[in-house]
């Protein structure tokens, strides 16, 4: 019986050894999937309770660049991560041009904000469906970013890089 204790006993400090030996080998590696990012032609921010997403200006461009005086989409998805706080998009700035915004901009607790095409944004069911349009200033073009501050009544100020949609036509 002694002799079987003390296998037994061997036995199970060896595998003890071999958890921790094996839990040793992972430490201090990265994920392959902890940095992936969203396939979609946007850019992402956050101010305090607004996720943005997938923020972009949507245009065919056929030439150099897009020429001031343009008129252009700007597409993108505030969502709300608040339980109970509602909030409004207030204002959108940039030095590439005016936005001009149309719906109401309320964010309501839980809810997202579509702001999209005329038409596209109740298709995928924004809270109160909302549009924005940039009269371009300076000339843009594919490959570039271009800094927008989102301002938003109860979160704040969030400037994004925002970059022209690469390889989507305009939509109808």
């Amino acid at each position: 019986m002694t002799r079987f204790s003390n296998r037994l006993v061997a036995a199970s400090v060896g595998l003890a050894a071999c958890g921790v030996i094996l839990t040793g080998c992972g430490s201090g590696q990265i994920s392959q999937v902890a940095g992936q990012q969203a396939a979609v032609n946007g850019m992402s921010a956050n101010a305090k309770n607004i996720d943005l997403r997938n923020v972009h200006l949507l245009a065919n461009q056929t030439g150099s660049f897009l020429a001031p005086g343009k008129v252009v989409p700007l597409v993108f998805v505030a969502a709300n991560s608040s339980a109970d706080v509602d909030d409004k998009l207030v204002s959108i700035t940039s030095d590439a041009g005016t936005v001009a915004l149309s719906g109401d901009g309320a964010i309501p607790a839980g809810r997202a904000l579509v702001v999209a095409p005329k038409g596209e944004a109740e298709a995928m069911g924004s809270a109160a469906p909302a549009g924005a349009e940039v009269t371009l200033t300076k000339p843009v073009t594919n490959g570039l970013s271009y800094p927008f501050t989102f301002t938003f009544a109860k979160a704040g100020a969030v400037t994004v890089a925002v970059p022209l949609s690469a390889g989507e036509g305009e939509r109808p």
